[in-house]
């Protein structure tokens, strides 16, 4: 059903998983408007990293609009994602102390190794619990979990799938929806881009001279935990989809990185 504001904007939805992401429409003028989005949002508008915040409103529903400004653009496609510039713009969302402070002032959650692969074992199906690589796999993360704490905690995105990327017809890239932002390791937004878009053997090279990192042994084995535990957690969520073959493809994957 379309909303109308009370100073003329009429608000029609635009499809996506959540249906929460709306068009504000305007005689010529358009924003992007969502639905009970995070305040966390006007940090991101502020350090450039997600369009400019316009306004965010309560309305009689009870709900808050945020409005961003409506720019013309594309998603990335996943062989972008390699691009230098997706590796800076994420060492600038972690290393950014402004959006750390801000993303804790409005209570963001925090996200530790040990809740990872506890919410792989919850509710795990008999089938997958019974695999012998599954099974194999967990067993060896739970007793070797990074060693973290809070105060090393940077803003982590949690969804870096490449439609979440956009690049706006002025070649400026942005990074949206952050429904699922948390304060983590950052090997774990590394390791979600590289299993997913970076060959294996590619990244040592992108992780130290694209995204900026110092490769340590223990900054290796973080990569590697971080990989494995989202392959099993991926695994998890299509097998109780019935996305059968992807699923394949995931264990498939796994499988090549206990060789």
């Amino acid at each position: 059903m379309d909303l109308r504001l009370d100073n003329g904007w009429l608000i029609r939805p635009i499809g996506g998983n959540t249906g929460t992401a709306y068009m504000g429409v305007k005689e010529q003028k358009k924003l992007f408007i969502k639905r009970n989005t995070s305040p966390f949002l006007a940090a991101l508008s502020l350090e450039e990293i997600t369009p400019r915040l316009v306004w965010a409103k309560h309305i009689s529903t009870g709900d808050t609009l945020t409005a961003q400004e409506w720019l013309n653009g594309r998603s990335l496609t996943k062989e972008e994602m390699k691009q230098t510039r997706v590796a800076k713009l994420l060492a600038r969302v972690h290393h950014s102390t402004v959006l750390s402070k801000m993303l804790q002032q409005v209570g963001g959650r925090y996200i530790f190794p040990a809740e990872l692969i506890e919410s792989y074992f919850r509710e795990l199906s008999i089938e997958l619990g019974q695999h012998p690589l599954l099974d194999k796999v967990a067993g060896n993360l739970r007793a070797h979990q990074p060693k973290f704490d809070y105060h090393e905690c940077e803003v982590c995105h949690g969804d870096l799938n490449h439609k979440n990327w956009l690049l706006s017809d002025s070649n400026r890239l942005y990074l949206v929806d952050w429904e699922s932002a948390a304060l983590s390791d950052s090997a774990l937004d590394l390791s979600m881009l590289m299993c997913q878009y970076v060959p294996r053997n590619e990244w040592q090279e992108w992780l130290a001279e694209k995204y900026g990192a110092q490769i340590t042994v223990d900054f290796q084995r973080k990569i590697d935990w971080y990989c494995k535990v989202n392959l099993l957690l991926a695994i998890k969520d299509k097998h109780q989809r019935g996305h059968f073959f992807e699923m394949n493809q995931d264990i498939l994957q796994l499988a090549e990185m206990m060789k």
